[in-house]
């Protein structure tokens, strides 16, 4: 019994605790409750309850700054783009997505168009895809078509329970929510793997590996095709080159195929027989869509 007062003590800190979480969103001021609704398709459910279990406006508005900051993705330029281009998707659904009670950053398409970005292709059905039909409108992302339906013809869309499932599965492959590093703009970002198997005396296998999310397709119908550009020198110790090869792969996937192939790796291997010495390889690899510079890689090589 001795220990009881504390026991009522610490259940009374508790009940206190758990009322104060559950009236904080609204006794917060304006300007944190405006952070909240903004960024309600970024903060983290963690991340919410700590911005909610901070005790006073001086020490969210550090927390706000903290919440962007860790979100630049150019930190050494004076703008948070990020920021800047999260801001602007909002002001561009509600400008794109007028019609109905629901303000356009807060609908269906205004949460997609935010989090993903503008689609490839938008097309818009406003009496029906068919006679029977509804207002539709069918957003491509690449190879995704996701559905928006108004089935109460009220200009409030709402994504088709059909495509909630292709809206997982973009992203999960992730492909779509940034461009590809080896793709047209020539970046060349993604560095192949290359590794070198000795065979036996005079004899190596070069193998290159890239992986196929990394890669830029052109969508041809249903069809994803890319053709990469592989050459490959050999130098001895003076640096004249010794030996040389060229090949061309072309890839092209169908819809399901590329779907899988996303998870997969593209690979090639290059023979190179020569008398046995010490040698230097230069591999260069290039997406023959493009125009920017090959990915370019250099091994020592000992036959």
């Amino acid at each position: 019994m001795k220990n009881r007062p504390r026991i009522l003590l610490a259940l009374a800190f508790l009940l206190a605790g758990a009322c104060a979480s559950n009236r904080t969103v609204k006794a917060l001021d304006p300007e944190s409750r405006e952070f909240l609704s903004t960024v309600r398709y970024l903060i983290s459910k963690e991340e919410r309850r700590a911005f909610l279990a901070l005790p006073d406006e001086a020490g969210r508005k550090l927390w706000v700054e903290d919440f962007w900051k860790k979100r630049d993705t150019k930190p050494e330029t004076a703008e948070n783009e990020f920021k800047a281009e999260y801001l602007k998707r909002i002001d561009d659904a509600n400008r794109l997505f007028k019609e109905g009670s629901t303000p356009g950053w807060l609908g269906d398409r205004g949460h997609l168009y935010i989090t993903l970005g503008p689609p490839d292709n938008r097309e818009t059905y406003p009496r029906g895809v068919s006679f029977y039909g509804v207002p539709t409108e069918i957003w491509y992302y690449n190879f995704f078509p996701i559905v928006f339906i108004d089935d109460s013809w009220t200009g409030n869309y709402r994504l088709a329970p059909e495509s909630a499932a292709q809206v997982g599965e973009l992203n999960r492959a992730q492909v779509l929510l940034k461009p590809p590093s080896f793709g047209p703009d020539g970046a060349a970002a993604a560095d192949f793997e290359l590794t070198l198997s000795k065979v036996k005396d005079g004899e190596t296998l070069a193998r290159l590996r890239l992986p196929y999310k990394d890669i830029w397709f052109k969508a041809e119908g249903d069809r994803f095709q890319a053709t990469l550009d592989l050459e490959a020198e050999v130098t001895d110790a003076s640096g004249k080159t010794v030996w040389q090869d060229k090949k061309s792969y072309p890839i092209a996937f169908g819809r399901e195929e590329f779907l899988k192939a996303i998870r997969q790796d593209f690979l090639a291997e290059i023979p190179v027989r020569l008398a046995p010495g010490e040698y230097e390889i230069r591999v260069s690899l290039k997406n023959a869509a493009g125009e920017g510079r090959a990915a370019v890689k250099k091994e020592k090589l000992v036959l």
